[in-house]
């Protein structure tokens, strides 16, 4: 029988060559190129009639009209976070991507997930490739797992994994980690191209097919993306990221895809002793260390999804000994600390040419909204002037080029947010004074905060450093 030839699949963008090459001529990778076996056409065809099958199959085309609305009851994970960020529950049949650092804790969030859910809906089949079922036994006895129908398998075969979810009929499947499951139909490693797609495949029909929501654990590069192909990412339904700093207690879990809920979506997570324990109120777990009348301060009304938060913006301008300035961001874009800091020589009048500029968010959290503009501008400026910015004022809205301030979406929840942390003061672009007022005027005669709108930085600096 003829042997299947040889292809050389490139690890970071999937590319095929019939040899072995040392840049990748798609996506520029050097030493990305790894032999892996062609299937044989016949082989591949029936092999991908018996997958699709698990899928049901389609009847054929159905009128719009004809279809009838129906809303799939979301089931809790009994982790109020966890659920915010996919969107109010588990939905049946989905497929959740979750990827973070190593030791980042997902292992941990995913296994008091399910813990929860074999005790209030059935059982639940866990499948590791990493650790042995002692290993997760003992972690489970620390998270106080106690007697729930949960059945842990160490096995990276995905034949085998499938055959155990016929023989449990679990009600919620979960693979950690995908780049450790490898098929039989390839000879490859695991984690290759071939591999990692080809689980993608066969766990998105198990999932639609038998209605089982399904968890793949993803690695993640040093740049911090999703190990494997791209198409992973779009063949899934939710995409989280787990996120946080080793040294912080706090992770936050974030939504950067997903079919059923908003984009974005933060949960936030304290990591103690007995596990993760959900934080509802990230606004005064982020302030609760802030400094008092320091210079260089100011906090930030941002907007993570639909959840707004305060955070705390620092600043640290200093003369520069060397012979070139220097800036660093940490928490935020570095570029766009570049442009704000130009802004301000224009436009504001502010020498900062020959000084070191550093700023920093409180606590290990990531900004990337415009919102955060006048936040960073107003801590540098105070850093500057060694003047600090009032204890009870918080800050929002997006710079322009031209200087001015910019309206920002979502105001009213913004401003809510910062009321209920007790702030008395709020400057926020002009645009938004209004739509924000009548928002927050709803059920009483007026916001309990000053609501102070600008029209450019340095009315907003006059208004924050007076």
């Amino acid at each position: 029988m003829k042997q299947p030839r040889p292809v050389f699949v490139c690890q970071e963008c999937g590319s095929q060559s019939p040899k072995w090459q040392g840049r990748c001529p798609d996506c520029g990778a050097w030493n990305s190129f790894v032999e892996e076996r062609a299937v044989e056409p016949v082989a591949v065809a029936a092999a991908a009639g018996h997958r699709y099958a698990l899928g049901g199959g389609s009847q054929g085309a159905v009128r719009y009209s004809e279809i009838e609305s129906t809303r799939a009851e979301r089931i809790s994970t009994g982790i109020g976070e966890f659920d915010r960020v996919l969107g109010g529950g588990i939905v049946p049949g989905s497929l959740v991507l979750l990827g973070g650092e190593p030791g980042i804790g997902k292992s941990t969030l995913l296994l008091q997930a399910t813990a929860n859910f074999a005790h209030s809906v059935g059982p639940v089949l866990y499948a590791s490739g990493e650790e042995s079922e002692h290993q997760i036994k003992s972690r489970g006895d620390r998270l106080g797992v106690g007697d729930a129908p949960l059945y842990l398998l160490a096995e990276t075969c995905i034949e085998r994994i499938l055959e155990e979810v016929g023989r449990v009929k679990p009600k919620l499947l979960v693979v950690d980690s995908v780049q450790t499951v490898f098929s039989l139909k390839f000879q490859s490693a695991p984690g290759s191209i071939g591999q990692v797609r080809e689980a993608a495949t066969q766990f998105l029909f198990t999932a639609k097919g038998h209605n089982i929501p399904t968890f793949l654990v993803g690695h993640v590069t040093k740049d911090g993306n999703i190990a494997g192909p791209k198409a992973l990412e779009h063949v899934v339904d939710t995409v989280l990221y787990f996120e946080g700093e080793r040294h912080h207690s706090h992770r936050v879990v974030r939504a950067v895809k997903n079919r059923f809920g908003a984009v974005s979506e933060l949960g936030v997570f304290e990591m103690t002793g007995a596990g993760l324990k959900p934080v509802p109120n990230p606004s005064a777990l982020f302030l609760a260390e802030r400094p008092q009348a320091t210079p260089g301060s100011a906090v930030l009304c941002c907007l993570e999804g639909s959840r707004p938060i305060l955070v705390e913006v620092q600043a640290l301008v200093s003369t520069s000994s060397y012979g070139m300035a220097r800036r660093m961001a940490v928490g935020l874009d570095q570029a766009r600390l570049t442009l704000l800091l130009a802004v301000l020589e224009k436009r504001a009048g502010l020498h900062l040419v020959s000084d070191d500029v550093f700023v920093n968010i409180a606590g290990g959290m990531t900004i990337d909204e415009p919102a955060a503009d006048l936040a960073i501008v107003s801590a540098v400026a105070s850093s500057l002037r060694n003047r600090p910015v009032s204890q009870g004022t918080a800050v929002f809205g997006e710079v322009g080029l031209g200087g001015e301030i910019r309206g920002v979406p979502q105001a009213a929840l913004r401003i809510r947010e910062a009321e209920q942390m007790g702030f008395t003061r709020i400057v926020l672009p002009a645009a938004n004074v209004e739509a924000g007022a009548d928002a927050m005027a709803t059920g009483r005669d007026e916001p309990r905060a000053e609501l102070v709108g600008v029209r450019s930085v340095g009315e907003a600096l006059d208004v924050l450093l007076s």
